[in-house]
């Protein structure tokens, strides 16, 4: 595992816990509650403060600020203009009134605009190698946001600030939905009932497709943070697939006879073309289309700023930048990044491969390429 970011995501997240055991977590369909070990861990992640002080920025605009109210008629969701002007700039006055009311504020992909939770998602999304985002829920006391429902990625609660009751079932109503998967708005929970309250510190994982809701207790409010887990389907990682195969394989692009419907085997034809994907050199496009998007979804966060000269001393691949280097049988290699590829020669595919690990490069004009493209950092 990543020194740095990663570890110090991973111990926050999953303090006392071996990389195999989250793992196996992830891979089975079970919830599980984490009681505090350290209630005030998650306190330097976001705050109320921090909150009030985001709303009065021109960066707090709906839809990323949102509100929702499990009371309303309808949609638990609060219509925009309640609470944001035309332009989608929070109205603050207002929004503090629906606040007032019971209405849960609702801050979507906080991480990409406040540090400590990029630098959190950022060390996960270096373990799971997949994108990790951050929502934040601040609920008023007495209230409830989102009525009973199940998220289409796995998710983990974790508790700022206040208590929250929580109720979750065990089953799956809909087994292992994804982003593709139409809500049915009035189905039922399956399996049973677990009520619980978290209270600062304390973790709960949410497996996909387990349905769940929460509410705050009389005068507490509670502050907490969402991970969603973006881990991609395999429908969506061979769609994906499929729309690069297409542009390499001819036969993909052959038509379908729809007027020969009833002379032609269609299904024989499909099963070809199905079989001609299933190729090792195959397996190895789609694990990197997969860490393709991961880095071209993600903001990139170089280490460098605005005047910095190339450090002296190690270096290594900046923590804050997603990268992926194949290696062909020359020894040359393609280092992909956010900002598209690069091609190395051998000796610089040898020279990113020891700066992967720390070093202190030989090679200063390619070691200051890659710094001013904000591929590396101090080790």
């Amino acid at each position: 595992m990543d020194q740095g970011l990663t570890e110090a995501a991973f111990e926050l997240a999953f303090p006392g816990m071996e990389v195999d055991e989250v793992l196996a977590l992830r891979e089975g369909r079970n919830w599980r509650y984490f009681p505090a070990q350290d209630a005030s861990r998650f306190d330097h992640l976001v705050s109320v403060a921090a909150i009030d002080a985001h709303l009065r920025t021109d960066g707090a605009r709906a839809p990323r600020v949102s509100m929702a109210d499990e009371s309303r008629n309808g949609s638990a969701g609060v219509p925009e203009h309640e609470f944001a002007l035309p332009d989608g700039r929070v109205d603050l006055p207002n929004l503090l009134l629906r606040f007032d009311a019971g209405a849960s504020l609702v801050l979507s992909q906080f991480h990409e605009s406040h540090p400590p939770l990029a630098d959190f998602c950022r060390g996960l999304e270096r373990l799971f190698l997949h994108g990790v985002q951050a929502n934040i829920y601040l609920t008023p006391p007495a209230a409830q946001g989102f009525r009973t429902h199940y998220d289409t990625h796995d998710v983990f609660v974790m508790q700022v600030e206040g208590r929250k009751r929580w109720r979750v079932w065990d089953g799956e109503p809909l087994e292992r939905p994804t982003r593709r998967t139409p809500w049915q708005g009035d189905m039922p929970p399956a399996g049973k009932l677990h009520e619980l309250t978290l209270s600062p510190g304390d973790v709960l994982y949410i497996p996909r497709g387990v349905m769940h809701d929460a509410a705050t207790l009389p005068g507490e409010r509670s502050l907490h943070i969402t991970l969603g887990l973006l881990e991609a389907s395999w429908a969506q990682a061979i769609r994906n697939l499929l729309d690069e195969m297409e542009l390499r394989d001819p036969a993909l692009r052959e038509s379908v006879p729809t007027w020969r419907i009833g002379e032609t085997d269609l299904f024989a034809a499909m099963s070809e073309r199905l079989n001609g994907l299933a190729k090792p050199e195959n397996a190895g496009r789609l694990t990197n289309l997969l860490l393709e998007q991961l880095a071209r979804d993600r903001q990139p966060l170089p280490a460098r700023g605005l005047f910095a000269p190339l450090p002296e001393g190690p270096l290594r691949l900046t923590q804050g930048m997603h990268t992926h280097l194949v290696q062909a049988e020359d020894g040359a290699g393609t280092l992909f990044w956010t900002g598209g590829l690069l091609e190395l020669s051998p000796t610089q595919t040898e020279t990113l491969t020891a700066l992967s690990e720390g070093a202190a490069p030989e090679d200063k004009e390619f070691a200051g390429k890659l710094w001013r493209l904000g591929l590396l950092e101090p080790a």
